[in-house]
């Protein structure tokens, strides 16, 4: 969508941008070689095939892949190929990524493909499908408030002899309890496709902590399903860790043991209260809501209170581009408050609404459209003149390049002496005006 905004209004030329330190957080969390990844995973799916009789020569298995961009994704999953491969089995990978891409088989299958999941790079084709079947319903016990529940799976998945997910386990950020981001959503909502999506993402917050995880221990129990491969990320965004998730521990006690360890090491801002953020890019390969809510301390869900997501108190939030492995889809923009008509012009409105429909409460609330600014520059002048603070050299000022990046900050002078005095950042000795052009590396 083509945005025309004319340059003098709503911008405040005589605003100048603002004097910028350089910070280092000091991080010192693992990260795996190439080499490491490799042999872990060989190591963790020997458990999966070990435990699952279903898993034999001949068999064939279908890896579930997702929509985020995974740091080492091509490696690991290549790697689950070649080892599933050796022990004569026949792979092949599906999308797991409930409606995204679109809500179409060629656009799922596009989004594997651009983050590199060819048939040259993993050694396995990819088949793909929005329809599902019904392996049942939730009844009893399982069902708790949901009972009548029908569950959804991806009917490519239920032809396979057995099926492998391959995600990261992090926290999510929709929504907050014992399982989050992970296999076991990746089974519930990434194979549910669209329709599973939307039956669990309908319930809001709540769906998605107690729904949620009781359709993925269905799954689990009542399908093909072997497991997973379950990658924590540093905060870095590097592989620190992989492990298996063995269909009992599926959105049980193994899967929430994950999730604690994913909390400890994941990316943050070093700063308890910020007047302005700047990030220089959100997407939906970077977060399932474009950015990271608990990074930035604002989640924008009804029924979850603000002060449970952690992060620091922000007044005011810019984003100021979208990353081309978004594919058009700025969902959750309305997590800003200032953008520019660049980030504007990238989006695919067709494939964000779909999303957005698809996630229920937070969805249509987090697809408000923020204050549209012509320029980087005119983006972050209007924030420094409208954030509250009088004086402009008293704005607690910081960008990062994404929210899940952040080692590297820049900060204002409003915040240089604080950064000092804390043991974990290493701040630059001189400083030079802000300059947006440059992305944050």
């Amino acid at each position: 969508m083509r945005i025309d905004i004319p340059l003098d209004i709503f911008t405040y030329p005589d605003v100048p941008l603002p004097r910028v330190w350089r910070v280092e957080q000091r991080y010192e969390t693992p990260e795996l070689t190439a080499k490491e990844i490799e042999v872990s995973v060989s190591e963790q799916l020997s458990k999966l095939i070990e435990s699952s009789p279903r898993i034999k020569p001949g068999a064939t298995v279908a890896v579930g892949c997702g929509s985020r961009g995974l740091v080492n994704l091509v490696t690991v999953v290549r790697t689950v190929v070649e080892e599933l491969k050796s022990r004569g089995v026949n792979v092949f990978l599906i999308p797991a990524m409930g409606s995204h891409g679109g809500a179409t088989p060629e656009g799922q299958t596009s989004v594997l493909i651009d983050y590199g999941l060819t048939p040259e790079n993993v050694g396995a084709e990819i088949r793909a499908t929005m329809d599902v079947v019904h392996p049942g319903t939730l009844i009893g016990e399982d069902a708790g408030p949901f009972s009548g529940h029908v569950v959804c799976y991806d009917r490519i998945a239920s032809g396979a002899d057995a099926v492998i997910l391959v995600n990261r386990v992090k926290p999510h950020t929709d929504f907050t309890g014992a399982i989050e981001s992970g296999i076991g959503k990746m089974a519930a909502i990434g194979l549910g496709k669209r329709q599973g999506a939307e039956g669990i993402h309908r319930h809001g917050a709540h769906g998605l902590r107690e729904l949620m995880p009781r359709v993925a221990r269905f799954l689990a129990r009542h399908t093909n399903i072997a497991g997973g491969i379950a990658m924590i990320e540093n905060e870095l965004g590097q592989t620190a860790e992989i492990h298996a998730v063995l269909p009992e521990q599926m959105a049980s006690d193994g899967e929430a043991r994950l999730l604690v360890r994913a909390r400890e090491i994941s990316p943050r801002i070093p700063f308890s209260e910020l007047d302005l953020l700047v990030v220089d890019e959100m997407g939906k390969n970077i977060s399932g809501a474009g950015m990271d809510t608990h990074v930035l301390g604002r989640g924008f869900m009804p029924s979850i209170a603000e002060h449970t997501w952690g992060g620091p108190n922000i007044s005011i939030v810019a984003v100021l581009d979208l990353t081309d492995a978004s594919h058009g889809n700025a969902t959750a923009l309305g997590l800003a408050d200032l953008t520019t008509s660049e980030l504007i012009e990238k989006i695919d409105f067709e494939a964000m609404q779909i999303n957005l429909r698809t996630s229920g409460e937070g969805g249509i609330i987090r697809g408000r459209l923020p204050l549209i600014m012509p320029t980087r520059e005119d983006c972050v002048r209007t924030a420094y003149a409208t954030c509250g603070k009088g004086r402009h050299q008293d704005v607690r000022f910081a960008r990062i390049k994404s929210t899940a990046n952040t080692r590297f900050v820049e900060i204002s002078e409003a915040l240089v002496d604080e950064a000092r005095t804390n043991p974990t950042l290493i701040v630059s000795e001189s400083y030079h005006t802000l300059e947006l052009s440059n992305p944050l590396v």
